[in-house]
């Protein structure tokens, strides 16, 4: 038999799911940490009774309501079962009619049941039927009606011999399991009750229709027509549009996809609530099924593309390790610079006041570069082609600033290298800004290319962690900061992902990170400021007033303060 604090957790679960809330929410609304909230609701930190009339007064229900168990809490705020309120005291507010979350999961001991309140309205026979109570002509509370003797589980359909709020079912999921399997019959999510159709209102802007909990409703880009919206699953009606709920599903503005927004929302909803709101364990789970998850987000954005990249194509010779723990031939262009002017005056005792600047998501950000779609095929024209994407032998010319770090990073070897596409374009991007000579391009390896290819997903997470960041959910930050570098690290000659093998596009966007940090540099350097050292992805070191060049915050066209150093004096 359950205890009454775990009761009081599965009931936690079962009403934030039923409101669309998140730990934060709830944290929020009773005057808490998330953290603390995660700790109570997996068993590592006690509720205690201080606790439940919080909790109480935040669902709007009677405590006895919340100890009642999770079938009971959520019929009285959904409003098919009568609060547990004794006679004479003071009356509670009204539950508050809250929309339920297009997907939902979940313990895995009130799910169906939920489900099946949802699908009965009140005061329905069915609900009559279901609830065991008979209805009051006085207004109190109903009176619970002659207890049913134990029958049917209503969540697994096999017999049982406990009840819950005058529902026979099964204490625990594992009770359910062992007695489908004793039965030797599939398992029934809920036995079949009589379907009452709900009146529908006419659809508008002041009149939206709620969404069951079994269905989920439709995403309607805010920009785009009725007719291309593409649901995750068919509304209950097909002439009938329903409205996205309120509540955890995020509306993506018109340049990213609602469909893989919300995606990426419901697996962080779902995966939390298999982890009974541990925050840590949820974390763990969702970085461990990181690249599966975004090879899924992948195919789901290339859906209705106008062609299809290749995923296996033969890998040239270049773009072969030599050795399991080598490398190919092809250099990124990573940098790792310091401006020798600034750092000999230093050393002669100058003091210099330099601020470390970090750049947000920069592998996320260089998603948006030229890839090849096809098999790379060899071109000897020397000239390259802006319509298509790969590899290149080159010759770069010199680089005759001392204080800007060059384009190809700290490479010291003069003569013929292989470079990705990211690097030849910013080569030439530099040339027709008159800071050095075009490259001589000897030979390329090519395909037909897009700097579209991987937009959509880039959107999406780049959407996901903007929300994520601006509601506090440090969760899908972390989350979605796996998928995107896990996509990168892995889609070249790796065995975490067996999904893709492109090399050339793992060059190419690591290039066009190394080229994206280099560029703010460069815009640095034009507005006054100079720039004392650069290195990896993300690290731009300057010395001046920096806010009135780059704006501050954690966005992606934003960069934040890292830390501020002085460089020389005396020692």
């Amino acid at each position: 038999m359950m205890g009454t604090e775990e009761i009081l957790r599965l009931t936690v679960a079962a009403l934030m799911a039923r409101a669309g809330e998140r730990q934060a929410d709830l944290a929020a609304g009773i005057g808490q940490a998330q953290t603390q909230v995660s700790r109570k609701q997996s068993g590592r930190a006690h509720w205690s009774l201080e606790d439940v009339d919080l909790l109480a007064a935040h669902y709007r229900l009677h405590p006895l309501d919340l100890l009642a168990g999770p079938t009971h809490a959520a019929g009285v705020l959904h409003g098919s079962l009568s609060s547990l309120q004794p006679a004479g005291a003071p009356s509670l507010p009204a539950a508050i009619e809250r929309p339920a979350p297009a997907v939902t999961v979940v313990l895995d001991e009130a799910a169906d049941t939920l489900a099946t309140l949802e699908r009965e309205r009140p005061g329905s026979a069915a609900a009559l039927t279901r609830t065991g109570r008979e209805p009051s002509a006085t207004g109190q509370p109903a009176r619970p009606a002659a207890a049913p003797p134990a029958g049917p589980c209503v969540l697994c359909g096999q017999p049982a011999q406990h009840e819950l709020d005058g529902f026979p079912q099964h204490l625990t999921a594992e009770e359910c399991a062992a007695a489908v399997a004793a039965a030797g019959t599939p398992q029934a999510s809920t036995p079949a009750v009589e379907e009452v159709p709900a009146p529908v209102a006419p659809v508008g802007p002041s009149s939206p229709v709620a969404a069951p909990l079994t269905e989920p409703a439709v995403p309607v880009e805010p920009t785009a027509p009725a007719a291309q919206v593409v649901p995750d699953i068919p509304p209950a009606s097909a002439d009938q549009a329903v409205p996205a709920p309120a509540g955890p599903r995020r509306s993506a503005p018109g340049y990213a996809s609602a469909t893989l927004v919300d995606q990426i929302a419901d697996r962080v909803h779902d995966v939390l609530a298999s982890c009974s709101g541990d925050m840590e364990a949820a974390q763990a789970e969702l970085i461990k099924t990181a690249i599966p998850d975004v090879m899924t987000l992948l195919k789901a954005s290339r859906v209705g593309g106008r062609y299809e990249h290749s995923e296996f194509p033969p890998t040239q010779e270049i773009l072969r390790k030599k050795s399991q723990k080598g490398a190919d031939e092809i250099w990124e262009g990573r940098p790792k610079w310091r401006n020798p002017e600034l750092f000999a005056a230093a050393k002669r005792g100058e003091v210099i006041e330099v601020t470390a600047l970090d750049m947000n998501a920069a592998y996320l950000s260089a998603l948006k570069c030229w890839l090849p779609i096809g098999q790379l095929r060899e071109e000897t024209s020397g000239v390259h082609d802006p319509k298509k994407a790969g590899v290149h032998l080159i010759t770069p010319a010199d680089w005759d600033h001392p204080d800007l770090p060059n384009p190809l990073g700290n490479r010291m070897e003069p003569g013929e290298l292989w470079v990705s596409e990211s690097t030849l374009r910013l080569l030439l991007d530099c040339a027709r800004q008159d800071l050095t000579d075009a490259p001589v391009i000897h030979r390329s390896l090519v395909s037909g290319a897009s700097e579209a290819l991987l937009e959509k997903l880039r959107r999406a997470l780049a959407e996901s962690r903007k929300t994520a960041l601006a509601e506090g959910d440090e969760l899908t930050v972390a989350y979605v900061k796996a998928m995107y570098s896990k996509f990168v690290s892995t889609i070249g000659e790796s065995s975490a992902n067996r999904e893709i093998r492109r090399p050339d596009w793992m060059h190419i966007i690591r290039a066009k990170a190394f080229a994206n940090l280099w560029m703010k540099a460069h815009k640095a350097h034009k507005a006054g400021l100079q720039v004392v050292e650069i290195s990896g992805t993300d690290e731009l070191h300057v010395v001046g007033d920096w806010r009135p060049v780059f704006p501050e915050g954690r966005d992606l066209n934003q960069v934040k303060e890292k830390t501020t150093y002085i460089l020389g004096g005396k020692r």
